[in-house]
């Protein structure tokens, strides 16, 4: 029996994505064109469209639909712009097919990312946002989309770079693993 992807690339977006507010019609247009199952491996391919986070290597995962989806409504991509898609393979695929430049970063070492860049997204839980990825952020405008995650909930903000310096905001409750290398850091204190 095969699995028809293409029909749950359209219920992810209607029962997921939109139910969930993304109401950006070239996301939804792009999340229904992109094939999610392409970025996984073959044995986690059913597992696509489900309501959870998915494992696609070691110590990494992709977002649940519903929170790639808010994530990247809250970046408000714009065609032409240049993205760095960091441990965000399908983040990645979306933003391709909305017109951005998309530079992937999914390697062994995530922690030092080169370029400027207008736009810049992580699918994976950091316990803290590393200062290297603030650096990328190209001038007043470019803005940062993550999961920062120090307990039981993570929450998904959003980095953005002004004249003045880099301003946070909250956006919602999530909960990603951590990728593997960005827990947090333990210390002894009495």
């Amino acid at each position: 029996m095969s699995v028809d992807f293409a029909a749950q690339r359209a219920i992810m977006v209607d029962s997921q994505v939109r139910t969930a507010d993304v109401t950006d019609y070239r996301i939804q247009d792009a999340m229904r064109a992109v094939p999610r199952e392409a970025v996984l491996p073959a044995d986690k391919a059913y597992l696509a469209y489900a309501d959870v986070e998915v494992p696609y290597a070691p110590g990494r995962w992709l977002l649940k639909p519903r929170d790639v989806g808010k994530l990247l409504q809250a970046l408000r991509p714009r065609p032409g712009e240049r993205a760095l898609a960091i441990a965000a393979p399908y983040a990645a695929e979306v933003l391709e097919a909305m017109g951005l430049a998309v530079t992937r970063l999914d390697g062994e070492d995530l922690t030092h990312p080169t370029g400027a860049y207008d736009l810049v997204i992580s699918e994976g839980a950091v316990a803290r946002i590393p200062e290297s990825w603030l650096a990328v952020l190209a001038e007043p405008g470019a803005r940062l989309g993550a999961v920062e995650r120090s307990g039981p909930v993570a929450r998904a903000v959003i980095y953005l770079r002004t004249e003045s310096g880099v301003g946070r905001r909250d956006l919602f409750d999530c909960g990603p693993p951590i990728m593997a290398g960005f827990e947090p850091k333990l210390a002894f204190t009495f």
